[in-house]
């Protein structure tokens, strides 16, 4: 398979991983697609580098995080006003109201986060493991357990609020 042929056939089996990444740091519909776009293009220009050292998973979200935090640091240097948008766009399938309602309100809680917080409870509720989670952000293992744990409890406080 060449070069290009395996990098389409990677993107479309873990897009889901993008598309989590770029809504979890953008406000807009636009600014996600943007984001989307970003991460797609880094992730060709560092696909030659990929050697297989992680589950490509994992070297995936590290290049699509590491995009959405240099996104993030460019987009706050932009004065700009931003509406919300938080709907959560799932093919063709009907959902509970009250289940995206509380969708909703765990996505604007976790925004209001710090970048790198984001990114943790990101990987967390993607029932990713603490050894993952660690190899993605490059913390310890004993570290992403302390983070998570402080992050969910902003969140139990928050949410209760």
């Amino acid at each position: 398979m060449q070069q290009e042929e395996l990098f389409i056939v990677t993107i479309k089996e873990n897009e889901g991983i993008i598309y989590k990444v770029s809504r979890m740091y953008t406000d807009t519909e636009e600014d996600q697609k943007d984001l989307f776009q970003d991460i797609v293009y880094q992730l060709w220009k560092s696909f030659n580098s990929f050697k297989g050292n992680a589950k490509r998973s994992t070297w995936m979200y590290r290049v699509a995080l590491n995009t959405a935090i240099a996104y993030l640091n460019r987009s706050k240097k932009q004065i700009k006003q931003t509406s919300l948008d938080f709907s959560l766009q799932i093919a063709e399938e009907e959902i509970d109201t009250s289940f995206q309602e509380k969708v909703d309100v765990l996505y604007i809680q976790i925004k209001q986060f710090s970048v790198v917080e984001r990114g943790i409870i990101l990987l967390y509720l993607e029932g990713r493991s603490y050894e993952e989670i660690a190899a993605i952000t490059g913390f310890t293992e004993t570290n992403v357990g302390t983070r998570l744990n402080r992050i969910k409890q902003k969140l139990k406080k928050t949410i209760k609020s």
